[in-house]
């Protein structure tokens, strides 16, 4: 079996492209752009493994960056920064396998209602924790340069991507198929869907703690409500739904199609940005269901087709 189809190499060879290219043009800002790329690579993708193989669309994927970007400032100058970056990534992953079993009892709306309320909850637990030692924000000073958090950046994202495909060709990939399909036929022939939900659980949280932590790195600035804000959950989805695939594609044709067409938006018409991003956003889903890659798939002639000619 090989490693990956070319389909599925067409991601990677993007993310690495792109990795090598921007710090070419000798620009922070265009290093900036390139680190908030990944970051959403990174969250798209690992939101991919629990919402777009098994099924179980997720609305609170930000508590895992909030809790990683927590973790980072709790443990700021008492360990080296990439320590306290990891640790955040291994707080949010067990976080996930705390949660997973009572929040995966339950699907459907009720499992997207779910995510959003513990989003809520844990944002709101930080806040008061907060307010109780007298802290409203914290600055983190001598942070790593913005280079080398692009890098970090970077590795998240193909780690991410190559996280999906390998995932996908797996048997948890196969079991996780077979939860979305119909969990209870695959529990009948002897899927043990509890434990794979779990583990794409516990996966999918483990590197939006790592890039969480990146982004309070980035920003110099931890305040409750910006890292657990919902919007992030919004836009991971939003991003799915207009990269339009279930495998490594998807994520990465979204995050780029969204995040260049936001700073177009925004340095153009800052007033109705979120207004022309909505509109997207709903002709996607009316006319253009299959996103990005449904449209270069279908741009693509099929294999009868090719032989034909």
């Amino acid at each position: 079996m090989r490693f990956a189809t070319p389909r599925e190499t067409v991601p990677l060879l993007l993310v690495a492209a792109i990795a090598a290219i921007l710090p070419l043009l000798g620009s922070d800002y265009y290093l900036g752009v390139g680190f908030a790329l990944f970051g959403w690579i990174a969250l798209a993708q690992s939101w991919t493994i629990v919402s777009g193989l098994a099924g179980y669309i997720s609305l609170g994927h930000v508590v895992f960056a909030g809790i990683g970007g927590y973790v980072l400032v709790l443990t700021w100058g008492a360990v080296p920064v990439w320590a306290g970056a990891v640790l955040g990534a291994l707080a949010a992953g067990l976080f996930a396998l705390l949660v997973g079993l009572p929040v995966l009892r339950v699907r459907g709306p009720y499992f997207v209602i779910l995510t959003f309320g513990l989003a809520e909850f844990a944002k709101y637990v930080v806040i008061n924790i907060e307010n109780a030692l007298g802290r409203f924000g914290r600055l983190i000073l001598g942070g790593p340069p913005v280079e080398t958090l692009y890098w970090a950046m970077a590795a998240a994202a193909l780690a991410g991507t190559l996280a999906v495909i390998v995932t996908r060709r797996v048997r948890l990939g196969a079991g996780l198929a077979a939860v979305r399909e119909d969990e209870l036929a695959a529990e009948t022939i002897g899927v043990p869907t509890v434990r794979f939900k779990l583990l794409a659980f516990a996966l999918s949280a483990v590197l939006p703690g790592f890039v969480g932590a990146l982004f309070v790195l980035r920003t110099g600035y931890f305040e409750p409500a910006q890292a657990f804000d919902p919007v992030i959950s919004f836009t991971i989805v939003t991003m799915a739904i207009i990269g339009g695939s279930e495998d490594a594609r998807g994520p990465v044709f979204g995050a780029l199609f969204l995040v260049v067409l936001s700073e177009l938006l925004w340095s153009n018409f800052p007033q109705v940005y979120m207004i022309i991003l909505g509109a997207l956003l709903i002709g996607f889903v009316l006319f253009a269901p299959n996103g990005v890659a449904g449209l270069l798939d279908r741009r693509r002639p099929s294999g009868g087709a090719r032989a034909a000619a």
